[in-house]
């Protein structure tokens, strides 16, 4: 049996920067990964030659307050690299639609029914809607079924009309003007999951999986599906909303219910790496389908290269390998057989519906008093900053009790 003073189960970004803030107030913490690859949703792939792409969250900006603390608590600053204006481009089918940003996105629009749509645009409250509700009435329901809808739900890689209308954009009323607009590190993501990994007080265990979770004598006991013991006061469970009802059941079964209520998907996406001379695609950091097989792609033409480009496509579960290269070939206009790196990942994400923000209420009133923290990219958003800040404010939670 081992002993910390915090075992975290969950090695994204939400567990390991719970993590670092109990390490960074003194305790020791075990955080336990199931996969070989910390990070979660924070996953840069590399290549021999020094190349990268992220495979899942891609950009930081100078509003997200929480991380940067934390980027400066690790000492990375020095890592931090600005990324060039965006460009967003819209496909319909194999055609790439001519503008781009908000120029393209307004030639897409009906002007007819936008200015039908005017009287209804302004008083309305999110509260209560969906994003489908609340859009449609903004620009008219074809605009948004054939254009918004499409936008919006390239943004979490899902079908996004079922969203509640106030969780997917956020407002962060401050910035940290040191710090570039927009940024990422050099290396990609992956370096903060790096530094956090090595923090002081912090073990990473990789490549176990938390199969039991018991309570008992004001310690959890953590069973690895290798038969090791772990043994803390405090417990963190940052884990998809399956994998924690599931490890929740056994010792608290309201909250148990409560998480169960949480849907998810899967969006597995399909990297590739090419040299520059290759692709007819221009200058292109988020490309969105107006219909086309994929949620959405995302380039690292904001981190130019002279000599290569990446490109990341997200797609529903359960597409063949082969029919993703045939898009991806055509989107970017370049022969598979010239893509240097061919890399896939699979993410769980939330998939949060009316209702969700009342469960959220339920499972925090039970929390509260207990030395159970739980954190993910299910509460507050699905943004890196929501992530580090329900971690933050979950620590403070377990650190005054």
């Amino acid at each position: 049996m081992a002993r910390y003073d915090v075992v975290v189960v969950g090695g994204g970004i939400s567990g390991l920067s719970l993590g670092v803030r109990a390490a960074r107030a003194g305790r020791q913490v075990a955080v336990v990964e199931k996969s070989s690859r910390p990070g979660g949703c924070l996953y840069t792939h590399r290549t021999p030659s020094g190349f990268w792409l992220e495979l899942g969250a891609h950009t930081c900006y100078n509003s997200y307050e929480s991380l940067i603390e934390l980027i400066d608590a690790l000492n990375i600053r020095s890592k931090v690299a600005r990324r060039i204006p965006t460009k967003l481009r819209f496909f319909d089918g194999a055609v790439l639609l001519p503008g781009n940003n908000l120029g393209a996105l307004i030639r897409l629009l009906s002007l007819r029914e936008l200015i039908c749509a005017v009287p209804r645009a302004f008083g309305g409250s999110k509260e209560g809607q969906t994003i489908a509700g609340y859009y449609s009435r903004i620009v008219g329901p074809s605009n948004f079924a054939r254009v918004l809808g499409p936008l919006l739900s390239a943004v979490p890689s899902q079908r996004a009309d079922e969203f509640p209308a106030d969780i997917l954009f956020k407002s962060r009323k401050s910035r940290r003007k040191d710090y570039p607009r927009s940024f990422t590190l050099s290396g990609g993501l992956t370096t903060v999951v790096e530094a956090m990994s090595e923090c002081p007080g912090v073990t990473v265990l990789r490549g176990k999986g938390a199969v039991r979770v018991s309570h008992g004598n004001g310690q959890f006991s953590v069973t690895l599906d290798g038969g090791e013991l772990l043994q803390a006061p405090l417990l963190g469970l940052a884990v998809p909303p399956s994998e924690a009802a599931t490890l929740l059941a056994a010792f608290n079964p309201g909250i148990a219910t409560a998480v169960s209520q949480i849907r998810e998907v899967c969006v597995e996406s399909v990297g590739v790496v090419v040299r520059c001379e290759e692709v007819k695609l221009p200058v292109s950091m988020f490309i969105v389908p107006l219909k086309g097989g994929f949620h959405s792609a995302v380039s690292r033409d904001s981190i130019p290269d002279p000599a290569r480009r990446s490109f990341t496509f997200h797609f529903s579960a359960g597409g063949r390998l082969d029919e993703r290269l045939q898009i991806v070939s055509r989107v970017l206009g370049a022969d598979s057989r010239s893509f240097e790196e061919i890399v896939e990942n699979m993410t769980r994400l939330p998939a949060p519906t009316l209702g969700h923000q009342a469960l959220i209420q339920q499972i925090d009133s039970q929390l509260l008093g207990t030395s159970l923290a739980i954190t993910g990219n299910w509460f507050d958003g699905l943004a890196i900053e929501d992530c580090v800040r329900r971690s933050e404010r979950e620590w403070k939670r377990l650190e005054a009790l």
